[in-house]
């Protein structure tokens, strides 16, 4: 038998490699960012085109690089990072593998320049597939300039997989938040097809998080600080009423490093619970520093996921420190009383003082003329003697208007009938009214032929209105209602892309948005129908929906869209209806293409049997 088993080419064996380690461009960003932070960078430029599709270009000013390892750190697993294998478990840098530049390389041409402390010029290394096209002197700055162009040019099936530029950048964003927060000391910025996104000047934790995130969240976070001999710990934890149930702000950093660890996630909702829904996240961003030789990062290709030697004794610290930071800051919600119009001071009578009472005893006034029984003419009512006159206006055959709680002969005719099917048993007969009730403020029952039908209110006018707004999405422009005072929307800048995607469907939804730079938005106007609703809150979370699902194609956004503002503008589980409202709302019901559905795939229309009803009562 041939031997069967060979070699594969260099090319083939990098190209597996960077599909490990470059997934799309926020992972080029991720590499590079990571790398200019162990060169010791105190400023940081990320300068992208289209996304990172065209290019990628990381400026540091870092300690740079010789002609030689410049040459050298293009070569896989070749780093300056460790020496030998007892190093993986004393690591105190980002990179260690030597994969990250030979990967990039691979898939993209990439150009070099870089220059040491020590040297007057520098080298210009130029790379295409992971084949060395040039390398020559260069007359540049002290640090590493990484420019990354054709991200996949040589790999067709990679590239055309990756998603919209919007989507793209988002999560670009996301990486680059990732290492802005943990090291405040740096100064970033960040540039996408020659817009400043970011700037982040060297500032304390706290103020990189308001930068990166807002005020409003830098204001409902409570310090947590906490040195043990296992950790310290040490970052911030959000206040219950910061809770959300998406895009809660979640970070877990160790060593310097981003983590991500369900089992140390379970123990910050474990501190929260009874003070905020178990459907709710609560933001936290917290940096904690271990000993490196009791934890393993070499266990993932993106180096997220870490094992713990002390994993459970960490979850014990991490739960008692949130709650010591809850119960420190008076975070526990207490019971407060109405105070308003109690006296200052209740005297209490002692009656050892000696001291007469400072008030003196009521006493009973009895008038002894009164007689129940003596008629008086101050008490006495007369009915006119000719009190029929009074209804001479009235006509005897005159007819009264027809009960509110009964079809006009036109609105019966309105009533839809099904000719076939099981429809058909839905609607009473057309010589009986249609008599409505409603049951717990949720549900509205009626007879019908079969039995009884039971709607879900707040779930039928979900459907109601997501046929009304996918309408307005598809071309029909919605009424808006202007407001008083224009509210002031932040927008964190990962979303910003995103959010100015979508800011022409908002627009054919009634939103009035307009940009104040910064991430700042000012909302002017907003759909008729939403009175009342929060609508900063509502945009967040259609953002929210959307990052969740991407934004590939056309009809799912306007799905997304449609479905969260209906569900914000529908009527709400215990709002009382009169029976004109709930007749109202079963018309428009059944006028929809699917009534017995809401969007995502709830009942609304239950029918409960008559035969089952008589078999209860045998």
């Amino acid at each position: 038998m041939a031997d069967i088993i060979h070699l594969l080419p260099d090319s083939v064996a990098n190209q597996i490699a960077a599909g490990e380690v470059i997934q799309r461009p926020a992972s080029v960003i991720k590499e590079l960012l990571e790398n200019a932070v162990d060169a010791g960078a105190s400023r940081i430029d990320v300068v992208l085109v289209d996304a990172g599709r065209t290019s990628i270009q990381v400026i540091d000013d870092g300690k740079g690089m010789s002609e030689t390892d410049a040459r050298l750190a293009f070569e896989r697993h070749a780093t300056s990072k460790i020496q030998k294998a007892d190093d993986l478990f004393h690591l105190t840098t980002m990179g260690f593998r030597g994969e990250a530049l030979p990967s990039i390389a691979a898939v993209a041409q990439v150009t070099l320049r870089t220059r040491t402390a020590d040297t007057d010029l520098g080298s210009c290394l130029t790379i295409e597939g992971g084949r060395v096209i040039s390398q020559e002197v260069d007359n540049c700055p002290q640090g590493a300039n990484f420019l990354v162009q054709n991200l996949f040019y040589n790999v067709p099936a990679r590239r055309k997989f990756l998603k919209s530029n919007q989507t793209e950048l988002s999560n670009i964003i996301t990486e680059f938040e990732r290492v802005a927060l943990v090291n405040p000391e740096i100064h970033f910025t960040l540039t996408h097809n020659d817009s400043m996104l970011l700037t982040l000047l060297p500032e304390s934790p706290r103020q990189r998080i308001a930068a990166l995130f807002g005020k409003k969240l830098s204001e409902q976070l409570l310090d947590v600080d906490v040195e043990t001999t296992l950790c310290s710990l040490h970052g911030y934890v959000g206040k219950p009423e910061s809770a959300k149930k998406k895009g809660a702000r979640q970070y877990f950093f160790i060593n310097g490093r981003y983590m991500r660890h369900p089992f140390f996630h379970r123990a910050v909702q474990e501190a929260f619970t009874e003070l905020v829904q178990p459907t709710e996240q609560v933001p936290y961003i917290l940096y904690m520093q271990v000993d490196p030789a009791t934890i393993d990062v070499n266990i993932h290709p993106t180096k997220t996921e870490i094992k713990f030697e002390n994993e459970v004794a960490i979850w014990q610290i991490l739960l008692a420190a949130i709650k010591e930071s809850l119960g420190r800051f008076n975070a526990v919600p207490t019971i407060e009383f109405d105070v308003e119009g109690r006296p200052n001071d209740i005297p209490v009578y002692n009656p050892n003082s000696g001291k007469p009472l400072p008030v003196s005893m009521p006493r009973p006034v009895i008038d002894t003329s009164y007689n129940p029984f003596k008629n008086t003419s101050a008490h006495k009512s007369e009915v006119p003697g000719e009190w029929t006159s009074l209804y001479d206006g009235l006509r005897a055959s005159q007819d009264f208007p027809p009960s509110s709680f009964a079809p006009t002969p036109a609105e019966e005719e309105d009533i839809p009938h099904s000719t076939s099917g099981d429809m058909d048993k839905l609607f009473p007969d057309s010589e009986r009214s249609i008599q409505h009730y409603q049951y717990r403020g949720q549900y509205i029952v009626t007879e019908v032929r079969s039995g009884l039908m039971f709607i879900e209110q707040h779930r039928a006018h979900v459907r109601i209105l997501y046929e009304r707004y996918r309408r307005q999405l598809d071309g029909q422009n919605a009424p808006s209602q202007g407001l008083l005072f224009p509210e002031l929307l932040q927008i964190p800048m990962s979303d910003v892309p995103l959010f100015e995607h979508i800011q022409g469907n908002l627009a054919s939804l009634g939103f009035e948005i307009s940009s104040l730079g910064g991430g700042s938005y000012s909302l002017q106007a907003m759909p008729v129908g939403l009175e009342g609703s929060d609508a900063r809150q509502l945009l967040l979370e259609i953002v929210e929906n959307l990052k969740m699902t991407g934004l590939e194609a056309k009809d799912e956004l306007h799905h997304r869209m449609a479905l969260t503002l209906s569900r914000n503008a529908a009527i709400p589980v215990g709002q009382s209806l009169t029976q004109q409202e709930m007749e109202n709302l079963v018309d428009e019901l059944f006028q929809q293409s699917t009534p017995n559905y809401t969007p995502d795939g709830k009942s609304i229309v239950v029918i409960y049997p008559h035969e089952n009803l008589e078999k209860m009562f045998k």
